[in-house]
């Protein structure tokens, strides 16, 4: 039996997670983040200029309106070095990749079940369409995507092989939508993975992240939902993440243990770490996360839904879900996903 409350919080901690960490996402130099934006408790927007930023060096050109996916937000790419990837969002706003978890939502929702045809016509009428969304920063799995899908490749050919933990952001409304059939979820989010991110080693992370939270919402601690996670021989699983909680600092896993970078064999790692070591604590976890810089948005969506799986929506602020930008579309895909589960 599902607990209400861990389903409830599962969804909400991916966004909290995301939006608490926007403002200094990919914050490499870590002492800019309390210089730029003081101690972090709250949303806050970002703004210019970010000490870190490489969206200079980031490339995209489109050839048409089937490959057209940066549209006005095109001419920052080349401009300063110091834009902010995700510099036109609000305070509380979530970040495209996790925008994107939304329209999966909305796809099982019509359909009743995952279907990838449906979510990938949704994909790409969204980022095809101008004014969908204010980000600034498109991720590369998107660009690799949306340059084969303008050369005219069946939609399964479109994505490229990727390893980053970007990859796993969209999925939590799969992850609840399949929460009573451990087999189907499985199934379901490799092959959602696979339309945008290739490769066994993100189908793996993938399986992994998704077997995590189904012990979660079914009642497990942290520690037993690790020993209980499939696949077995995950290299994520291999570390020792209860005595590195007692016995180092954040800093020093993440940093020297493990890259604060996106690449998933540092980042979910990294992410499991903070879910051990915060398993009862997901306000401290989340801010914790912040700190530690690199690609913490992500790393945020993924440790957000597992801390609020494990401990249900006590344990998040209020004012952290109800501050959210998009709160009051959130919270009616929630109640028409809890219905659909129920």
């Amino acid at each position: 039996m599902i607990d209400t409350s861990r389903f409830d919080a599962a969804w909400w901690g991916g966004f909290i997670g995301d939006a608490l960490a926007m403002p200094v996402h990919w914050y490499y130099t870590r002492h800019r983040i309390a210089e730029d934006y003081g101690d972090i408790t709250t949303y806050l927007p970002p703004h210019n200029p970010h000490p870190d930023s490489f969206l200079w060096r980031s490339e995209y050109t489109c050839t048409g309106s089937t490959d057209d996916i940066l549209h006005e937000q095109a001419r920052w790419w080349s401009g300063p070095h110091d834009i902010h990837y995700h510099q036109f969002l609000h305070a509380g706003e979530n970040t495209l990749n996790v925008r994107l978890a939304t329209l999966l939502a909305e796809s099982l929702l019509a359909c009743g079940r995952y279907d990838r045809d449906d979510y990938a016509h949704r994909y790409t009428d969204f980022m095809l369409t101008p004014g969908m969304h204010g980000d600034t920063y498109v991720e590369e799995c998107h660009r690799a995507f949306f340059r084969n899908y303008g050369k005219g490749l069946e939609i399964d050919d479109c994505g490229g092989e990727d390893i980053h933990i970007g990859g796993l952001a969209t999925l939590a409304p799969l992850i609840l939508f399949h929460a009573d059939d451990r087999e189907a979820l499985r199934a379901a989010v490799t092959d959602h993975v696979a339309l945008t991110h290739k490769g066994e080693e993100m189908a793996a992370a993938a399986a992994l992240y998704a077997d995590l939270a189904f012990h979660l919402l079914h009642g497990a601690s942290m520690d037993d939902a690790l020993s209980r996670a499939e696949p077995a021989g995950h290299s994520a699983l291999a570390f020792p993440y209860r005595d590195w909680a007692m016995t180092r600092a954040d800093d020093e896993v993440i940093g020297r243990q493990f890259s604060p970078a996106c690449y998933l064999k540092d980042a979910l790692p990294a992410t499991l770490y903070l879910a051990v070591k915060y398993a009862t604590a997901p306000r401290d976890g989340l801010l914790a996360n912040v700190r530690m810089g690199g690609d913490n948005c992500h790393r945020g969506v993924v440790l957000g839904t597992l801390l609020g799986a494990a401990n249900g929506m006590p344990a998040l602020p209020a004012e952290w879900v109800d501050g959210l930008y998009a709160a009051a579309d959130c919270r009616r895909l929630l109640e028409a996903l809890r219905v659909r589960v129920s």
